[in-house]
Parts: C-alpha cells; sequence; structure tokens
C-alpha cells in the first residue's frame, strides 16, 4: 500500500503561481515514477508531468515552460511549481504514484483543486 498526501492547491488569477505538493509513504521502492495528472469536469485525466526516481521527467506540451516537477527522495515528496497560470489550467490534481520493473502497482492521491481565475 502506497498512500498520498496532497496539499498546496487553490484559487489564483491567471498569471500567477502555485505550488503543489505530494508526499508518500507505505510501500515506497525503486524503480517508481510520481507525478501529477489533472481532470477538468466532463474531461478525461491527463499527464501533466512526472519525475523517475532518477530523475527523467515528462511534461505534457500544454505546461512545458510553465510547470516545474521535482523530487525529494529522502522525503518521497513530489513537488509542482506552476507558473504563468491559465484559465485552461483549472482542474482538479491528481498525484500519482507508480512502480515499474518486475513488480508494479499504481496508487492516486485524493485530488487537489487548482482554480484559475480570467
Amino acid at each position: 500500500q502506497v498512500q498520498l498526501v496532497e496539499s498546496g492547491g487553490g484559487l489564483v488569477q491567471a498569471g500567477g503561481s502555485l505550488r503543489l505538493s505530494c508526499a508518500a509513504s507505505g510501500s515506497i521502492f525503486s524503480p517508481n515514477a510520481m507525478g501529477w495528472y489533472r481532470q477538468a469536469p466532463g474531461k478525461q485525466r491527463d499527464l501533466v508531468a512526472s519525475i523517475t526516481t532518477g530523475g527523467s521527467t515528462n511534461y505534457a506540451d500544454s505546461v512545458k515552460g510553465r510547470f516545474t516537477i521535482s523530487r525529494d527522495n529522502a522525503k518521497n515528496t513530489v513537488y509542482l511549481q506552476m507558473n504563468s497560470l491559465k484559465a485552461e489550467d483549472t482542474a482538479v490534481y491528481y498525484c500519482n504514484f507508480k512502480r515499474f520493473g518486475s513488480i508494479r502497482y499504481d496508487y492516486w492521491g485524493q485530488g487537489t483543486q487548482v482554480t484559475v481565475s480570467s
């Protein structure tokens, strides 16, 4: 089992910044990837950004240059720094933990709302 606790969502004006955090606990084994997905009303849940234990990152095209993902492996915590926010970034953001390799499992956080007012 992996528990994910998210924080940092909220309401911000367009052009502003927010920082999301997600702390993982439980069966944290490597190799793994932690990341953020988002889901707007009536839309599917899509990847925003992810980062592996080795530091490899992956970003959605829509956030490249504006969002930065990072992680502290000692704290099992992943961060998402979101700058130059746009109204279309409004969504529920979900933290994800994914173990890969010979043993695979996948866990989700409860989600945190990010609302960008235009």
